[in-house]
């Protein structure tokens, strides 16, 4: 990992320089893209099974081939190891349970003449769900998904999980029967992405896809913006931990570790006035590094975007956080609260000691979709609030229509809109 001083002039300079990252849209993937969309467009059913039996090689008859049914889910379920269905449950209902607080309500207000102004929140009616299928098999991510959906009263969730050579992976079917998804598709890639915003005979077109993918889904998922809704563009993971003198040193090695895993481009940093706690870290990522089944890729990944960041105090290191505005903050400090104050820019924050970000990804019941890439500056968690809709409620009385009218006409004859002003007028 790179070592930085926060007291050196180049400081700055280096930290940009480690924290970029070059996510600019590959030319060639975005083509691609746009074809299999304008295809699937076209054909809707004929293309995605042209497509899935060149990228999945599953040569299905029909579309209806490649969905699976209730019951094929909820027996997945039941045949799971009993130890993980129960830490599948416990995430759910902990999900379940934080996501509940973030449900929103209309209000509304009366004025003294009568005027009535409010908002109506309503969910979503169709949600589309991407999954990763292969080895990148995240059952956490479908019910942080699912989950929040549901509880924003979506009515039907519509899932996506490619399955390469018929194979499925029985743990994602099971999150899926328990988050309550109404359909799965044995499709993926870009023209899974297409089928869910234009819709085709067999697959209904949604109101909003959520959900990782590769960089083919990212750019489907851009290109279909605006049809659709989407969650977010995400980038690598990254983990950015601020420690005193008294931290474990195995603990952050480890957390550190629990990002740079993902892949090589993933982001692990380390801020710590200590001297000491950095030798210390230093040490044990020398130690626990070769103990790690993914060792190669956590090494690629400490070496090309990791750093240790020595800062003159923790006050410092915050500020540097806000710069960075990581996907994950870890405060490994004695008194996080006194910190917490500080802090504008974080995906999560996970306060003292012992909450290591690894419980944030499973069982906290907060969200683990969270921005990257310094989007944590002006976007949030995933939540219910993702799956919901605001409509303005407007009720003018005739008393407001007569004193709101003439200010209405005034506005509209200064802006050329005669049709606007008279329409206020007629009703004065």
């Amino acid at each position: 990992m790179k070592l930085l001083d926060s007291s050196r002039p180049d400081f700055f300079a280096s930290l940009d320089a480690l924290t970029h990252h070059a996510g600019a849209l590959d030319e060639t993937v975005d083509a691609t893209v746009a074809k299999i969309l304008s295809d699937v467009k076209t054909r809707g059913d004929e293309a995605v099974l042209e497509y899935t039996q060149k990228f999945d090689r599953l040569n299905a008859p029909s579309m209806a081939a490649l969905e699976l049914s209730k019951d094929e889910m909820k027996s997945a379920f039941d045949a799971l190891d009993p130890d993980l269905k129960t830490a599948l449950m416990l995430a759910r209902d902990r999900i379940e349970a934080y996501h509940r607080r973030q449900i929103a309500e209309g209000w509304r207000y009366t004025e003294a003449d009568g005027t009535q102004l409010g908002v109506q929140i309503t969910p979503l009616d169709r949600v589309g769900l991407y999954v990763p299928g292969g080895k990148a098999a995240y059952p956490s991510s479908l019910l942080m998904n699912a989950v929040p959906a549901k509880v924003a009263g979506v009515r039907e969730i519509i899932m996506v999980v490619p399955t390469p050579d018929g194979v499925k992976n029985a743990t994602v079917l099971a999150a899926a029967h328990l988050a309550g998804v109404d359909r799965v598709f044995t499709i993926g890639g870009a023209q899974a992405v297409g089928a869910l915003a234009f819709g085709t005979a067999t697959v209904p077109a949604v109101d909003k896809i959520v959900g990782p993918g590769n960089a083919y889904v990212a750019a489907a998922k851009r290109r279909v913006f605006g049809i659709v809704g989407i969650d977010m563009i995400a980038g690598p993971s990254e983990i950015l931990v601020i420690a005193d003198e008294n931290a474990n040193p195995d603990w952050v090695a480890m957390d550190l570790f629990s990002q740079a895993e993902h892949d090589e481009v993933a982001q692990s940093i380390l801020l710590t006035p200590s001297e000491s706690l950095i030798a210390a870290v230093q040490a044990s990522i020398a130690k626990l590094l070769p103990t790690m089944p993914r060792k190669d890729i956590i090494a690629a990944s400490l070496a090309g975007r990791g750093a240790i960041i020595k800062t003159r105090s923790l006050e410092e290191a915050c500020e540097i956080s806000n710069r960075i505005a990581p996907e994950h903050l870890e405060l490994s400090v004695a008194d996080p609260e006194a910190l917490l104050p500080m802090l504008r820019h974080a995906g999560a924050i996970f306060m003292g000691y012992g909450s290591s970000e690894a419980i944030g990804d499973y069982v906290a019941g907060t969200n683990h979709v969270l921005p990257t890439s310094r989007s944590a500056r002006f976007s949030s968690p995933l939540g219910v609030y993702d799956f919901q809709k605001r409509t303005s409620l407007i009720y003018v009385s005739p008393e407001g229509a007569k004193t709101l009218g003439k200010a209405a006409a005034t506005l509209a004859y200064a802006e050329g809109l005669q049709a606007h002003a008279r329409a206020a007028e007629l009703r004065m």
